[in-house]
């Protein structure tokens, strides 16, 4: 059955791309990769290696990495926050021309809504067998805001796959730029598979900007290529492109409450906090594991004026010098989950549940690693199935819960 709109020279069989199994192979640290990972059997063939003629030429877009020499001062923060305006301004403009998020037939070829709907289903699929906790709240959602997420998570897992997956090994540079090119199809309505297809049907249906998707795929260059952060400045970049990224490509279609009287732009800074404390509690879990892959994603200044260094990580001792490091670590963290709360209550009350939930729990990471004693070099912090349970009604309890008034709202407008 071929897809809709194919790009030329690409394979259209869309049914010979979505095979995926329950294999527990390595996860990546990142935001989506909360399970085991996706193995989609051959769908990655058209990214994975050289293309067959050297003549093809492929987009390579310039992301927020690329940075002009005459604003090298600016910290990764300003340059985040410059794609936060630029998310929230969009969404502004799309609300104020009253965006319809129904289906409008008219805008279908013949015959692609059922291909469509088997996009979408799918997307569920790969969604309730990967993040089970994330599926279950988005039942909650519209029968249209949840179909949106879930194309927007198969979207981010295939691509932290494309890095840390089965056919990694096969992954380059221009690899990434074709898969770059891919997504400008993807946004102009060209899908290549199935799963595109349920994306590209949701970037067309709500105000999603293409930035957030490029920065992530930057964010895979990026762990190509590096493997040591200097200092918080250069990790916080990090940590926006392969997780804080998923909080602007979320914020349009959860919708913020029409109740709201906090700005659009905290609302976005909200949900990047959220994703960038997610990223940071990843890491922080993850030293020993990621140690033993010769990479250390935590700040070498912070190591140093500790009295830590490289050695100190691959060695693996729990001294009191390295508990005294992850303390302060952990309340970094722990602060940006603190200004993550103050958005997700301002979300459209159908959308909260699953943000709630996923706080919640993710949070708890930190108190596995604080029980553990800090030794996140050979125990794994991990949060039981008992405790993510108990954190489900709490978090419905905190969905219900209305936008604050702007007398009582950090994020309330001037």
């Amino acid at each position: 059955m071929a897809i809709l709109l194919p790009r030329v020279g690409w394979p259209v069989d869309i049914y010979t791309n979505l095979r995926y199994n329950s294999t527990n192979i390595h996860a990546r640290r990142h935001n989506w990769s909360n399970s085991c990972s996706l193995y989609t059997g051959s769908k990655y063939a058209c990214v994975g290696f050289e293309p067959e003629s050297s003549s093809r030429n492929f987009s390579i877009w310039s992301s927020l990495v690329v940075t002009p020499p005459e604003e090298v001062s600016i910290s990764s923060e300003k340059k985040v926050y410059d794609v936060v305006l630029k998310q929230a301004a969009l969404v502004k403009r799309e609300s104020s021309n009253s965006v319809v998020l129904d289906v409008r037939p008219d805008l279908l070829l013949p015959g692609t809504i059922p291909v469509l709907k088997e996009a979408y289903d799918r997307s569920g699929e790969v969604c309730e067998e990967y993040a089970k906790t994330f599926y279950l709240g988005t039942l909650l959602m519209t029968p249209e805001r949840r179909r949106a997420i879930w194309a927007i998570y198969v979207w981010c897992r295939r691509t932290d796959e494309l890095v840390d997956g089965p056919n990694a090994s096969h992954i380059t540079p221009s690899a990434l730029d074709r898969w770059e090119s891919r997504l400008d199809d993807v946004f102009a309505g060209r899908p290549y598979d199935m799963f595109d297809a349920a994306l590209s049907d949701t970037v067309a249906r709500f105000p999603v900007d293409i930035q957030p998707f490029k920065d992530m795929i930057e964010g895979m260059r990026m762990d190509l290529r590096k493997s040591r952060y200097k200092n918080f400045d250069e990790l916080y970049l990090y940590c926006y492109y392969v997780a804080g990224t998923v909080g602007l490509m979320s914020v349009p279609v959860m919708g913020i409450a029409p109740e709201s009287k906090a700005t659009t732009e905290s609302v976005y800074n909200a949900a990047l906090a959220l994703g960038i404390a997610n990223q940071l509690t990843n890491i922080l879990r993850d030293v020993g594991e990621d140690s033993r892959r010769g990479r250390i994603y935590l700040p070498q200044d912070e190591l140093a004026q500790a009295g830590l260094s490289e050695e100190d990580i691959f060695k693996g001792k729990v001294t009191d010098r390295w508990r005294s490091f992850m303390k302060n670590q952990i309340k970094r963290a722990r602060m940006f989950f603190q200004e993550a709360e103050k958005g997700i209550t301002e979300l459209n009350q159908a959308s909260r549940w699953p943000v709630w939930a996923s706080l919640l729990i993710y949070r708890q990471i930190l108190d596995e690693i604080e029980a553990n004693d800090y030794n996140n070099f050979t125990k794994r912090a991990y949060v039981s199935k008992a405790k993510k349970l108990l954190a489900l009604p709490v978090a419905y309890g905190r969905s219900l819960i209305s936008p604050s008034s702007p007398k009582h709202s950090t994020l309330a407008k001037a």
